[in-house]
């Protein structure tokens, strides 16, 4: 499989309204990014549902979604990815559920983790914090650039670092081995015109 460099995140907790939400990722298409994820950590499932199923109405398949956590929601919105954390459902009870075609990313926070989430059925598998987060209440420690070094050793799966990554410091992350980056918060401040910027740092 073939990452693109800029992973987008967008956490529906981080917006007043669907409207905005919805808005804020019009923006980020027009200025091209590729892959988008989902993420809602505080919504009931209906309401979740109806944003990703409008999420995939308006993107149409210009752009890759992956759902958070949820195999369940990926299927009913035809969703091309899941993206689960340590303390969700397994990769391999995810996979159950996906089948073969579907993307499957897994989150770790260490070597020990990435190397057990190497074995398992996931596409990609995401390492961090790389720096100090802000989207996280209780983020896990800061694994630094020597984390993402130490992570290429121990797979070839492609690797996505997230964690407090910006357009200052992107294009080291991808320097010092990671196949794309995944950012929450330094594309939330004007989405379109911080995309494009992404784009250009990442080449």
């Amino acid at each position: 499989m073939q990452l693109p460099r800029l992973y987008a995140i967008l956490d529906a907790g981080h917006f007043h309204d669907a409207a905005g939400m919805f808005a804020a990722v019009e923006e980020l298409a027009a200025a091209g990014i590729t892959l988008l994820q989902y993420r809602n950590k505080h919504g009931n499932a209906r309401q979740m549902l109806d944003e990703a199923r409008e999420l995939r109405a308006r993107l149409g398949s210009s752009v890759k979604l992956i759902m958070n956590d949820r195999a369940d929601l990926c299927l009913a919105a035809q969703y091309d990815g899941l993206h689960v954390g340590q303390d969700d459902v397994s990769p391999e009870a995810a996979r159950k559920m996906l089948g073969p075609a579907r993307w499957l990313g897994v989150s770790t926070h260490n070597p020990e983790q990435l190397a057990e989430a190497d074995k398992t059925s996931a596409d990609y598998l995401a390492i961090g914090p790389i720096f100090a987060t802000t989207s996280k209440t209780n983020p896990d420690p800061v694994v630094g650039l020597e984390g993402i070094r130490r992570a290429k050793e121990l797979t070839r799966k492609p690797l996505v670092a997230i964690g407090g990554i910006t357009r200052a410091n992107a294009r080291s992350v991808i320097e010092a081995g990671a196949d794309a980056v995944a950012v929450i918060s330094d594309l939330l401040l004007d989405p379109g015109k911080s995309a494009e910027e992404f784009l250009r740092v990442l080449g």
